[in-house]
């Protein structure tokens, strides 16, 4: 008599480390820019916030006696994408608990790898706001022109950030030079101050690309999410209500990095087709939301953080095949 085996049947060639690890091959590539711009400082900070998400991670998995898994890739992703959201002039510690957060409390508490609810990175960068707004929203370095040794040079250079002049009430030339197709070249290539790893939007799309064409992201969460950022500015910049053009605000901030990276987290994304491009879209229209009338002049981390609570909600509105 034959036997059948457990389920699943048909394997796949992708498992969660192959996963991960193709992740942070594409965020590889933002990394060397953020180098490059910002300084070795930028290396600093990232290689301690992924030491610091590893080692809680390895520290809970130890204590609670469960498989030790700390380097099957997810938490050097969270590491990385915690750099990624804080500014480079940071003090060392903040990445290290904005790391401890994001993976003790929001990842292993929920249940580890693929229990939680919330983007634990994104989480990570809300807590920090939270706990510490003026290192996160207050002076930010500019980048560093023809060199790489950041250090030095930064104690006493510090600047706002493009988006944040939006909040400042900025005058005719301000505006003007807002929307100067110089500005939008600096923003695609990322020489702006900003965030350690979101002012690069073409190393972001590059990063991107391979993760789409690898089948480790859905470009549908990303061309939703960024395309509704667009589209909605660009009502509202032809109605008066913005005075920077939509182009200014997918480049600008933390859209390219969140839309690309993070909401299209596996874990905290809808499974189903029509889940997804609600997701983005609802995400993109909470952005442009927060963006234009809250207090803090971004709202990139807060929509897609909002979006993940619904993602139960979401998957249900279509009926899945059976055993998917």
């Amino acid at each position: 008599m034959l036997q059948l085996s457990p389920a699943p049947h048909i394997t796949s060639p992708k498992n969660i480390k192959k996963i991960m690890y193709g992740v942070v091959g594409a965020l590889i590539p933002v990394l060397m820019g953020s180098i490059y711009f910002f300084g070795w400082r930028a290396l600093f900070l990232c290689s301690l916030s992924v030491l610091s998400a590893i080692f809680t991670e390895w520290i809970f998995q130890r204590v609670t006696n469960r498989d030790i898994r700390c380097l099957d890739g997810s938490a050097i992703i969270t590491g990385i994408l915690v750099a990624f959201n804080i500014p480079v002039n940071s003090p060392w510690w903040l990445p290290v608990v904005g790391s401890f957060f994001a993976v003790f409390i929001v990842k292993q508490l929920f249940g580890g790898l693929g229990y939680n609810i919330f983007n634990p990175a994104l989480a990570g960068r809300a807590f920090l706001v939270a706990s510490w707004p003026s290192l996160m929203t207050g002076n930010w370095t500019p980048p560093i022109n023809g060199t790489l040794s950041g250090i030095p040079v930064l104690d006493g250079m510090t600047q706002a950030t493009p988006l944040s002049l939006l909040i400042m009430k900025p005058n005719l030339n301000v505006i003007q030079s807002l929307n100067s197709p110089t500005m939008i070249k600096t923003l695609f290539i990322g020489n702006t101050g900003g965030c350690i790893g979101e002012t690069s939007a073409l190393l972001l799309l590059i990063g991107a690309l391979f993760l789409f064409i690898m089948g480790y992201a859905d470009w549908r969460i990303s061309l939703s999410y960024i395309g509704s950022i667009f589209v909605i500015t660009g009502i509202f910049y032809f109605l008066g209500v913005t005075p920077v053009n939509p182009v200014f605000h997918i480049f600008s901030g933390g859209v390219m990095l969140g839309g690309l990276f993070m909401a299209t987290d596996m874990v905290t994304s809808p499974v189903t087709l029509k889940g997804r491009w609600i997701f983005g879209i609802c995400g993109g229209i909470l952005c442009v939301i927060l963006r234009l009338w809250a207090g803090y002049p971004e709202g990139v981390s807060y929509s897609i953080l909002i979006m993940n609570m619904f993602v139960p909600l979401l998957d249900r509105l279509q009926v899945r095949i059976f055993g998917r």
